[in-house]
């Protein structure tokens, strides 16, 4: 493999690119699972970052957590009757409901795809 390099003031810096130059839209579960990696698992993290696997993976999971809360969220919601009717009649209730049962499935969220490996 050759290297070429260009002059940047008076050093030599070597011309490198990566090969997967697509940019990955990484939400909060991107991130939350980035600071998971680089905070507790610094060699799976590094071997990602330098295998580029790493934006691709974290996009990944990011789409898989948002997939997985919406389904959580509407089973939940339907076997506990939270509807619409609920909302229209005793919208504190609805919003007290809702709220549970979102903080809820971000738990499971977390645990099954976030904090594992």
């Amino acid at each position: 493999m050759e290297i070429t390099y260009h002059w940047e003031g008076d050093y030599l810096i070597p011309d490198l690119k990566l090969s997967d130059t697509i940019e990955y839209q990484i939400g909060k579960y991107g991130r939350m699972r980035k600071r998971f990696l680089e905070e507790n698992h610094r060699g799976i993290y590094s071997y990602m970052l330098l295998s580029e696997t790493l934006w691709k993976h974290l996009a990944e999971i990011d789409e898989e957590c948002n997939e997985m809360m919406d389904r959580l969220v509407r089973q939940m919601a339907k076997n506990e009757g939270v509807t619409e009717q609920l909302k229209s009649d005793d919208w504190l209730l609805w919003i007290q409901k809702t709220n549970s049962i979102r903080s809820r499935a971000e738990e499971i969220v977390l645990h099954d795809l976030i904090y594992s490996l």
